[in-house]
């Protein structure tokens, strides 16, 4: 890595990127109203609808009429998807359930609640390794901190009444009997270490998965600390699906699920037909983002993409809005779940007692106390949900609510809550939670009737004039510019007023616009990291076997999957990720692609060559920009790269052997990590 390092800082290709990236902001700000030639159009389609372009795809869109292919986009369910759903078979998590994914890989809370005997202990062999091996991993933490605490206490107490010379490492006849048993269990860990090393490799893929399985719960965990991270893809080479999960899951539970989520988004990115539903996909869920990492929001997030933002990625925004609303992935980010009315039933009496009620005959029943404050008391009013559905749901920073309209909307929104979050529960309205009496909320009255009030204003919302422009803008900048030309905007909102926020038609409309179409649009939009990685992989013809480097270069170059914290989601702008750092690592990236050091993931680069048989480096260079860049290259970047090709840091070639062959993955690796490549 050093010498790739020092290789692109002489490429220079860290100078070139930022101003070639910036420049092209600065000529999406002019937008020059004259029209793309025809040749480039399909190009200028794909770059923008799709998560890149394959060899052939021009072709094929050239035969099949660019109309015809973007209304065909439209509409993923007429498009055969097999192919990817093949790769995405293994990766069992992404059709489970909450609850399914929670039983399968129980977070501390259900842990906890079967140590402790208020859930019984699964019966299932697999299951019941993952459960004791986490269980006991719990138990060995909480016994270090009781005896890290208890050392503490002594040392204290030592310094009293020792002098600082005077303290030994006591030998084995001074040891206490626990001091002589964890001595005693470090060596017969070190023992097995030396064991698990030189066999359990050795065996067969069955028979090493059994031999795991029927380890004691602190075998099982000391095989885990030797195999955390890339070491634990050798502990279950060769093992079916199911199996490999339960062995990773004994590792870390958690981890296989985000793991496994993320993988199978780059695996839709890179293999999907239906690839306009894959892009919106991906601009929904960052529109309404929602961080991993956040409590059981890591087991929610696989049914959050998969049933509520992948089925309304292209429908009506309103169907969107509800379905996100009531999600309990949703809910628990934000916090509303945990809303409760400062009038309620449940905010006055507490959760255990009644309100006032007659009795037989109308009779007046004993009035209960109300609830004294205490840690048991319910959460009051949280306004996190209903500021961010107005402010970057809905209406925009700039809609025209108020203040009070957030107040008011988080009383509406009071009931609106989860069944047993820990344990994978589902909406469910409280009324005892909910704020009663009316509500007044951007000027409408909002009668008191529980769950309807909700609603009726996400209704209300959906509908408005502010969310029509807000929704039309940010698709725009998606699709179009940073900075989208307004009569653009105003014409994607009339529509999505007209045909009640349909995104088939908002989309279309920006399709047939002449703003869409500009030259100046052409490679204007700089590709996110997950845009970069997914086109890259496209462009190349890559086969994935595995994703999980994909994922951690990913995580490199700033973006995380899943991993934003803050619900405004990732920036689509240019200037986030043009810097030297972030195009560094989008450097190494592609040359590690290109050259075949990516682990899991296979390019041929003979298939760029477009069937040409070149005769030497620099016209291998010309035929591989033609086939990834469709010869958009400026003459900037096509001399810092020739310059290179008789690099042996990065050609890999000897400084002694001028005649040998090219290496084609440096030259592919060269143009992907181009400033041309990097725009969209």
């Amino acid at each position: 890595m050093p010498a790739m390092r020092r290789a692109i800082k002489v490429l220079g290709l860290l100078v070139v990127i930022p101003a070639i990236l910036l420049a092209a902001k600065a000529k999406e700000r002019k937008h020059a109203a004259a029209r793309m030639d025809e040749d480039k159009k399909i190009v200028h389609a794909l770059n923008r609808f799709t998560f890149g372009v394959r060899p052939g795809d021009v072709e094929r869109v050239r035969a099949m009429g660019l109309d015809k292919w973007f209304d065909q986009q439209l509409h993923p369910e007429k498009i055969n998807d097999n192919a990817v759903e093949a790769r995405l078979a293994p990766l069992r998590t992404l059709k489970m359930s909450t609850r399914e994914m929670v039983e399968n890989f129980p977070p501390p809370q259900v842990l906890k609640a079967v140590e402790n005997g208020r859930l019984s202990m699964p019966r299932d062999p697999a299951k019941r390794a993952i459960y004791e091996s986490r269980i006991a991993e719990m138990q060995q933490r909480q016994e270090k901190k009781q005896n890290a605490v208890a050392v503490e206490g002594k040392d204290k107490d030592a310094s009293v009444n020792e002098p600082a010379e005077m303290k030994m490492e006591p030998d084995d006849s001074s040891l206490t009997p626990e001091q002589r048993k964890q001595r005693q269990k470090q060596a017969e860990d070190a023992m097995f270490s030396d064991i698990s090393q030189t066999q359990l490799l050795q065996m067969p893929a069955e028979q090493r998965y059994k031999k795991i399985i029927g380890m004691y719960p602190d075998e099982r965990l000391e095989l885990a600390r030797q195999y955390r991270g890339p070491k634990a893809l050798r502990l279950v080479d060769g093992m079916k699906p199911e199996q490999q999960e339960t062995v990773e899951a004994i590792i870390a539970p958690q981890i296989v699920i985000g793991g496994e989520l993320s993988q199978a988004k780059l695996l839709r990115a890179i293999y999907s037909e239906r690839q306009l539903e894959e892009v919106m996909t991906d601009f929904w869920y960052n529109h309404f983002n929602i961080f991993i990492g956040k409590g059981p929001d890591r087991y929610m997030i696989s049914a959050y993409e998969r049933d509520v933002i992948r089925p309304h990625a292209l429908g009506k925004f309103k169907d969107l809005l509800v379905a996100t609303a009531k999600s309990p992935a949703m809910l628990f980010y934000l916090d509303n779940w945990q809303s409760v009315g400062p009038d309620s039933d449940l905010a006055r009496y507490g959760p255990q007692q009644r309100p006032f009620r007659r009795g037989r005959f109308g009779a007046p029943m004993p009035r209960p106390r109300p609830q004294q404050q205490g840690k048991n008391r319910p959460s009051g009013l949280n306004e996190n949900y209903a500021r961010e559905i107005m402010e970057l749901h809905t209406l925009g920073v700039d809609g025209g609510y108020t203040q009070k309209d957030v107040t008011e909307l988080a009383k509406v929104l009071t009931g609106w809550s989860i069944a047993q979050p820990q344990r994978g529960g589902g909406f469910v309205f409280n009324p005892r939670a909910h704020q009663p009496g009316t509500k007044y909320v951007l000027g409408h009255k909002i009668g008191n009737s529980g769950e309807n009030e909700g609603m009726e204003m996400l209704d209300i919302l959906a509908h408005h004039p502010s969310t029509a422009r807000f929704i039309s803008r940010k698709l725009a900048m998606r699709f179009v510019s940073d900075d989208p030309p307004q009569a653009l905007v105003d014409r994607m909102a009339e529509t999505f007023r007209k045909k009640d926020g349909d995104i088939r038609e908002v989309l279309r409309t920006m399709f047939k616009s002449p703003e869409f179409w500009a030259a100046g649009a052409y490679r204007a939009k700089v590709k996110t990291p997950l845009e970069f990685v997914a086109s890259a992989a496209r462009a190349g013809g890559a086969d994935v076997q595995n994703a999980l480097p994909l994922v951690q270069f990913m995580n490199r170059m700033g973006m995380p999957l899943y991993g934003m914290q803050p619900p405004t989601g990732y920036s689509m702008k240019a200037e986030t990720w043009v810097n030297s750092s972030a195009l560094l690592n989008r450097m190494n990236f592609a040359l590690a692609l290109g050259t075949g050091r990516l682990p899991g993931t296979y390019i041929d680069p003979k298939t760029l060559l477009q069937g040409t048989n070149p005769a030497n480096a620099e016209s291998a260079l010309v035929a591989m920009e033609q086939r990834l860049l469709a010869g958009d290259v400026s003459p900037q970047t096509h001399a810092a790269m020739l310059k290179q090709l008789g690099d042996p840091q990065i050609t890999q070639r000897k400084l002694d052997d001028p005649g040998r062959a090219p290496n084609l993955g440096a030259i592919a690796g060269l143009i992907m990590g181009s400033p041309e490549f990097q725009r969209r």
